[in-house]
């Protein structure tokens, strides 16, 4: 059964006429014919009862009226929600998250989205840390959060590209009664023998950061070392006190609490956005750029060192 069936249906049966119907739907009447006989055949009844002089509806083809319009109703509301969807699609930018921080970047950015352009809908996906880079490949996704690699090849340009929303440091992040809390800032030297550390694999934790998170693991037991299986398990265990880490200073994303301890030994770490090169949506640029507008700025109640 098809819409072109039904469409054809419901004409003879408005008009009682295979001529009208067929003039009001723009075909010849041999094809309308054509499509109430294999309607017919499909339900297995005789949908009108047809003479040289008239044409009527049976009891079954007045009963299938109601349900042939249903479905044409159905059909339109269909075709009228896709294309609704279609024409706001380019006013959605679809943002993969790969943890609670990456969250919590976004808040300056969405506040000011909201207010700024009403018309431009964020979709937020938080997303397990090996699924979000596929599902960017495959353009389900506009853009995740990312630490620029070092040495990326042409080919991962060609691929996907980044763009720079702002530098970070690299800190010391424990909770306020931990040995370390005091410290202005601090080297690897001096955060060797202060607890126990969390840490992350990569690439759940950056190339760039992992490198300095293994100087502050160093010459650890294992029994000083808590592995993570996620940047929010080391969180949670940073807050409670159970170890301290090594992380990026995004100052929107700061937790009450916490002491963010800078390491000046390390260059600044570069955070950016990656999307595909080929990516037309328009609302991703202007999120990216009020992304940037945003990182740029300290927090409330934050200096850039702080």
């Amino acid at each position: 059964m098809n819409t072109t069936q039904l469409e054809c249906f419901m004409a003879v049966a408005n008009y009682l006429n295979f001529s009208r119907a067929a003039e009001q739907l723009r075909l010849t009447q041999p094809a309308v014919s054509h499509q109430i006989s294999t309607l017919e055949d499909e339900l297995g009844v005789r949908l009108f009862r047809r003479t040289s002089k008239s044409v009527r509806l049976t009891q079954e083809g007045f009963q299938f009226t109601q349900y042939a319009g249903e479905i044409l109703k159905l059909s339109e509301l269909s075709k009228a929600r896709m294309k609704k969807f279609r024409t706001e699609e380019l006013s959605r930018v679809v943002i993969g998250c790969r943890n609670t921080t990456e969250l919590r970047v976004l808040r300056p950015a969405l506040e000011r989205l909201r207010v700024e352009e009403p018309g431009l809908m964020p979709v937020l996906r938080l997303i397990p840390f090996d699924a979000v880079r596929n599902l960017l490949a495959d353009g389900d996704i506009d853009m995740i959060f990312s630490f620029r690699a070092p040495g990326r090849s042409s080919g991962e340009e060609a691929k996907q590209k980044f763009r720079t929303l702002t530098h970070c440091r690299a800190v010391c992040v424990c909770s306020e009664g931990h040995p370390l809390a005091g410290r202005e800032s601090l080297t690897v030297q001096e955060m060797s023998g202060c607890g126990r550390i969390a840490v992350c694999r990569p690439p759940i934790c950056p190339p760039a950061l992992f490198a300095i998170q293994n100087r502050a693991v160093g010459t650890r037991g294992p029994e000083q070392i808590l592995f993570c299986d996620n940047q929010d398990v080391v969180g949670t265990l940073v807050e409670t006190g159970y170890a301290f880490a090594v992380m990026a200073d995004f100052p929107a994303a700061r937790r009450e609490g916490l002491r963010y301890i800078p390491l000046p030994e390390f260059d600044l770490l570069t955070f950016g956005a990656l999307y595909l090169p080929d990516n037309r949506n328009p609302a991703l640029k202007q999120f990216l750029d009020l992304l940037e507008q945003t990182l740029a700025a300290p927090a409330p109640g934050h200096t850039a060192e702080t």
